[in-house]
């Protein structure tokens, strides 16, 4: 783990643990004790307790390595720390040093090395010739002396290195050499930047800044001269004023002249002070006149480099339009077409490449496909291969139906928008938090319906589900669909957008996967969704959520509530459980990266079979797979059927366990060996799009949902107007969007408040707001007070009758 990746995210360590040896205490760990690039290696090299592990970059999983337990610092090896003097490699000086790597290891011995105001460290001397542990420049490094044979060296953070000597004499040569090491650093790093302003000023530049510098000069001597003479004259003037207070005279005329005098010191001081100022900024001008005199000459030369390369893009624009004013494009060949009429076609082509295909406008906002086009479509039915006795209306008809079925495989890249917190936060200040309207830059361009529906991506593994004559082995595949929907969060950092009250999300899949999913947000304080998903394969699947989330400083929990129900129609099995805990980590500072913890217990209602799933929180000190789910399927007697072992990001695989008899004549858990016969892969997750970084991290299904479809409901997702805008990257309208939403939305919950206390005033009976599709009931099952889906929805759309439908939008 990189020390700088750490960026002092650990609070200091135990300050009164005594180091061996030094009689001192235990180094703070500030920033780190490794030195940016390897380091020590070893667990906890470079960290502190309660360290936040740093995320690398190629996922958002926690970063390898870990924090070692704290506990007190062993004591060095055996054998003096002492430097040797300057070596023959031409080093300033080098030698033995014992540096401090953690908690566990404490002080380690380590050979370092000072040379050219660098100072570097090996594991043995040995190491110099090909492995540099660390290196740090003493230039903008800080050299501190803690105690008789401990010395810290820092430069601000990134690095710190806690070192310590064989003896106090030996200690006092290093930081000698370290502080002339770093003079002649600072010295050297001045020289050069001198020369380098030197080389980037032209002559010219140079004649005006001396003119310029020699005008200062002149007025900077003309007032001095008028400092020496209001001096002269001062002195005079008091002069004159004491020999004035010298005289007989009335007490009244004394007062007066004692403050003559007064005033006439302040003046002297005062223009003895305006000179001195004039003088510091003659100086700070000749210092830093060649820095903007270099500045100057780099904006100037960006602005010609500028000025060339609109110059080129304007010439490529200009090719490309007449590149494409020149490309005729025939219509395709018709059955009596000769060949000659081809070789045209491809000829009116031009010298475009097989490339082509690939160099697609991917910040287009929609992908349409036109029926001109089908014909290149590269799919596996082609219309040349057509029957004749297939009229052409019939083709058309079948390329239209053909063009309904695809779905969408990209969207807009996502554009590298920078955020400044600072601002967000300080134009929160007094506002409630309610009327915070935080920005599109957090959100992806999805709902929190359309994240819902998500769940159904693996909806396969309930379609084998349904097809199980064993109960228990029914349930094994009911958990992994259960692990399977928090596969899609390993990477999505982002927040979805909040629904609208109102709002609704449908999801026809009936032809092509044989289900069809609607999802509807019935609350908005608390926010709650309802969700119902109906397949021919026979199963339904209905869910109510309510998300409750913590903030802890560091990481924010997210808590969903409300049950999950799977019923499968022809046994009637009827299946519930909950959502575990999401965490994101790193939310102040570092990389954000997804955890889910906790338990979910699956329950057959109908034959009392039991799952109990484990989602096993990261932790710096396991040596178990990141993400780790494992389970067990019981029968009501509580005995265990099945094994269930994997991860939520990636598979879950299924073990029959098999009782053996034991030693003692009780029944035992299969071994392990034998278990692994009996290994059966219950759900991979599928691999995600090419350039899925580019656009959210979206799954193949994800990048689908907000596609536009017709016949939806008004108040469907997709026709959200600033979710539209974020995905084709027009942020600053979605924003200003979102606000207007957001204010639509608070002004018609204060009329319906406003309606209910006129009507408690009058006593009249006033209806609280009800959900349009989903009835809030309670459930038969579980006892809880839930909204069930009352119907009629897609009957309003074959219709297309969505009067009922609120104006949301």
């Amino acid at each position: 783990m990189a020390a700088t990746e750490l960026r002092g995210v650990m609070g200091p360590g135990p300050t009164a643990m005594a180091a061996p040896g030094g009689g001192g205490a235990g180094p703070p760990m500030v920033g780190g004790g490794g030195a940016g690039g390897r380091g020590d290696s070893g667990p906890g090299s470079a960290a502190a307790p309660s360290t936040v592990a740093a995320v690398s970059a190629g996922g958002p999983g926690p970063g390898a390595g870990g924090v070692a337990a704290a506990g007190p610092a062993p004591a060095p090896p055996a054998g003096g720390s002492g430097g040797s003097g300057a070596g023959g490699s031409g080093s300033a000086r080098e030698g033995w040093l014992f540096k401090w790597t953690n908690y566990i290891k404490g002080y380690q011995r380590r050979w370092f090395v000072l040379s050219n105001g660098l100072l570097s460290y090996y594991r043995s001397k040995a190491e110099m010739r090909h492995t540099c542990r660390g290196t740090i420049n003493l230039a903008t490094a800080n050299i501190t002396v803690e105690d008789s044979c401990n010395f810290i060296i820092s430069n601000g953070g990134a690095q710190t290195y806690h070192l310590k000597a064989s003896s106090e004499v030996e200690r006092q040569r290093w930081v000698t050499a370290l502080e002339l090491a770093k003079a002649k650093a600072v010295k050297m790093l001045a020289e050069s930047d001198e020369s380098g302003d030197e080389e980037s000023v032209s002559q010219t530049d140079k004649t005006e800044l001396q003119n310029t510098l020699r005008t200062l000069s002149s007025k900077v001597e003309d007032l001095s001269t008028c400092n020496d003479l209001i001096a002269k004259h001062g002195t005079a003037l008091q002069r004159s004023l004491s020999e004035l207070e010298s005289l007989r005279l009335p007490a009244e005329s004394n007062e007066k002249i004692k403050q003559v005098n007064e005033r006439a010191t302040l003046f002297r001081i005062t223009s003895n002070a305006m000179i001195n100022a004039c003088r510091d900024f003659l100086v700070l001008a000749q210092t830093h006149s060649k820095k903007w005199q270099k500045s100057l000459q780099y904006e100037r030369d960006q602005r010609i480099r500028l000025e060339e390369t609109l110059e080129q893009l304007a010439k490529q624009h200009n090719h490309l339009e007449r590149a494409f004013r020149g490309a005729t494009v025939l219509p395709a060949n018709t059955p009596g077409s000769t060949g000659s009429s081809k070789d045209q076609c491809c000829s009116g082509k031009g010298d475009m490449s097989d490339e082509d295909d690939e160099n697609e406008f991917f910040d287009a906002p929609e992908i349409i496909t036109m029926p001109e086009n089908l014909g290149h479509k590269r799919t596996g039915s082609n219309i040349s291969g057509a029957s004749s006795d297939i009229s052409l209306d019939e083709q058309y008809k079948h390329q239209l139906e053909e063009t309904k079925k695809e779905k969408r495989t990209r969207i807009p890249y996502k554009p590298n928008y920078s955020l400044n917190l600072w601002s967000i936060m300080k134009n929160c200040i007094g506002k409630e938090l309610s009327k915070i309207p935080m920005p599109v830059n957090f959100n992806e361009p999805l709902s929190m319906l359309q994240r819902l529906t998500e769940d159904l991506e693996y909806h396969e593994l309930l379609d084998r589900a349904a097809k199980c004559e064993n109960s228990l082995e029914q349930l094994c595949y009911v958990a992994a669909f259960t692990v399977s929907s928090y596969s899609t969060t390993v990477f999505r950092t982002s927040k979805p957008f909040n629904p609208l009250l109102g709002e609704t999300f449908e999801l026809d899949r009936l032809e092509e996967n044989g289900y069809r999913s609607l999802c509807e947000q019935v609350s908005h304080h608390p926010p709650a969704a309802a969700h119902h998903a109906e397949s021919k394969n026979g199963w339904t699947l209905r869910q109510e959520i309510k998300i409750t989330s913590k903030f802890r400083g560091k990481y924010l929990s997210i808590m969903p509530l409300g049950s999950i129900h799977c019923i499968f129609h022809a046994t009637g099995h009827h299946y519930t459980w909950k959502k575990v805990t999401t965490t994101v980590h790193n939310i102040i500072v570092g990389k954000l990266w997804i955890d889910q913890s906790g338990e979910i217990d699956i329950v057959n209602h109908k034959t009392g079979d039991k799952c109990n799933l484990k989602f096993v929180p990261y932790s710096y000190f396991s040596r178990d797979v990141a993400r780790k789910v494992t389970g067990e399927v019981t029968d009501p007697s509580g005995k265990v059927h099945f094994a269930l072992l994997g991860t939520w990001d990636e598979k879950m695989d299924c073990f029959k366990v098999q009782p053996v008899i034991g030693e003692n004549g009780g029944d035992a858990r299969q071994r392990g060996h034998e278990a692994e016969e009996s290994r059966v892969m219950l759900w991979k997750r599928n691999p995600l799009p090419k350039n899925a970084e580019n656009m959210y991290y979206f799954s193949e299904l994800a990048l689908t949902l907000n596609a536009w479809e017709a016949g939806t409901a008004p108040t469907d997702s997709r026709l959200r107007p600033d979710q539209r805008l974020m995905e084709n990257g027009r942020w600053d309208e979605a924003n200003a969007e979102k606000q207007r939403l957001e204010e639509k939305q608070r002004l018609s919950r204060k009329k319906r408040e406003a309606e209910a206390m006129k009507a408690t005033e009058d006593g009249t009976p006033y209806d609280p707001y009800k959900a349009l599709w989903f009835e809030r009931k309670k459930d038969p099952v579980t006892k809880e007070l839930t909204h069930i889906y009352r119907g009629g929805y897609w009957e309003c759309k074959e219709k297309q009758d969505w009067s009922s439908c609120p104006d949301i939008f």
